[in-house]
């Protein structure tokens, strides 16, 4: 195969080159079996009908002996016959609903070699979301991030200078959430460790979340409220530059926080809880909108603990989560403490329910499977997980997250990446992503947050120097 030579690529102050192989299907090992399988009435809503990237930074280990390229694809072969439905394409039938043909062609593999190395990365404080490079450690080939009739999977495996490694992988999210992929990806690492068989089987099972025959939605979702045209002002800026940069909230940052509230509800909050509200208030404050605009914060939630009757199976790797969703207009969460918002944020993840998810599934099929609201909205999803994704000789990884700040069509969202800072703290790192001016204003909303607690670094220098780790 030849090797193509794009132009250097700049992270920061650290430029490299990356050079990929021409992309090649990776199929089953075996034969697997060729039918349809139906996905389940959460999986195929419209909210998730895009394909999803993530990243993972692996130290060299001297002791695996094998190019972790060819270990790699040949435990990726290995595991998608036990995940044949992934290497599968998506079918879309009546009424909208979605079905994976287990075809058995495979997915989207990529060898690639960068002229970098991982102290490289550590040593210009790179390697943090959002990468400026990430476009080319997962090169997006034409027509590979199609829905239907594509494949579910793409993954570039790129070795670096000092023997590690770059593992990243786009995921079309209907077939699976983080739960799910941090499944898939361990899977690999049992046979890269040479396995015979996955320490948990996967379950596909998607029957288990379909609607009730008939359906009754029973609970209030309003996170599917259709906006009305007076209410779809943009609240994300309106043409403007969008930016991004990662924020570090460690022991002190937290601290912090926890002491803008009420010792009560401080000490019965989560420091997620806690981080999102924060977020929610101060990001609303920096967009500037209507002070009668509703905003809202969705925070996904794992739905797994609340389903008892019946339970999901371990090797479940469908979509099983939800999208609750807290409220308030922009006036009040700009003039009320941070303990309103945070009662609105517990309020709304305590309100996912067994009852709540089996409500949900009825109401996509007879609301057409709508994509939750966008408009006013900020949504937050937890992927501390990822950092414990062990890819077999390799351990885990030094950097396991998100890549970018947003996602497709919807720069509106964070993601909680677990991370370490330059001191070996380690903390959560938070891509954010905002218009210029709006996220000049977040920043200075931040500065007076902690410069008012007088959070100071061990360096000397005040808490929101290390706050911001990274920027683009």
């Amino acid at each position: 195969m030849e090797l193509k030579i794009p132009p250097p690529v700049t992270s920061g102050s650290l430029t490299f080159k990356v050079h990929r192989r021409e992309p090649e299907f990776v199929s089953p090992s075996k034969p697997t079996p060729r039918e349809l399988k139906l996905l389940s009435d959460i999986d195929d809503q419209e909210g998730l009908r895009f394909h999803i990237p993530s990243i993972f930074f692996y130290r060299h280990n001297p002791s695996a002996n094998s190019d972790p390229v060819a270990l790699i694809r040949r435990a990726l072969a290995e595991t998608l016959v036990n995940y044949y439905p992934l290497a599968g394409r998506l079918r879309e039938g009546p009424n909208r609903k979605l079905a994976v043909d287990c075809t058995g062609e495979g997915v989207l593999f990529v060898e690639a070699d960068a002229d970098v190395t991982l102290a490289e990365f550590e040593e210009k404080d790179a390697l943090r979301p959002p990468f400026p490079c990430f476009e080319e450690l997962l090169f997006d080939l034409e027509g590979s991030s199609e829905v239907l009739n594509a494949p579910l999977i793409l993954i570039q495996v790129t070795r670096l200078k000092c023997g590690g490694f770059i593992f990243a992988i786009r995921l079309n999210h209907v077939i699976a959430d983080a739960g799910g992929l941090s499944l898939f990806m361990k899977t690999i690492g049992e046979f890269a460790r040479g396995c015979h068989a996955p320490t948990i089987p996967p379950t596909w099972e998607r029957h288990l979340l379909n609607a009730r025959v008939p359906p009754r939605v029973t609970q209030t979702h309003r996170e599917y409220d259709e906006p009305t045209t007076a209410e779809t002002e943009p609240a994300t800026g309106d043409g403007e530059t969008l930016v991004s940069k990662s924020f570090f909230f460690g022991g002190a940052e937290m601290s912090s926080l926890r002491r803008l509230l009420p010792p009560d509800i401080a000490n019965s909050s989560t420091g997620i809880e806690t981080l999102t509200a924060f977020l929610w208030r101060h990001r609303t404050a920096a967009l500037r909108p209507n002070p009668n605009k509703e905003m809202r914060v969705i925070f996904i939630v794992n739905a797994r603990p609340k389903l008892k009757n019946p339970t999901l199976p371990p090797g479940y790797y469908g979509n099983a989560f939800a999208f609750p969703v807290a409220i308030a207009t922009a006036r009040d969460l700009r003039e009320k403490p941070l303990e309103f918002a945070l009662r609105l944020v517990k309020e709304a993840k305590a309100s996912v329910t067994e009852e709540y998810m089996r409500s949900l599934a009825d109401l996509m099929v007879t609301k057409g499977r709508p994509k939750f609201s966008t408009d006013g909205a900020y949504l937050i999803s937890d992927v501390r997980n990822f950092a414990d994704i062990d890819l077999g000789v390799w351990g885990k990884p030094v950097y396991g997250g998100i890549g970018t700040a947003g996602v497709v069509d919807f720069p509106g969202s964070s993601f909680y990446v677990s991370a370490e800072n330059r001191n070996g703290e380690r903390g959560i790192l938070v891509p954010v992503c905002l218009p210029e001016k709006a996220m000049q204003r977040f920043v200075e909303e931040l500065e007076v947050v902690f410069d008012g607690q007088s959070v100071v670094s061990s360096g000397g220098s005040k808490s929101l120097h290390k706050l911001i780790v990274s920027c683009l």
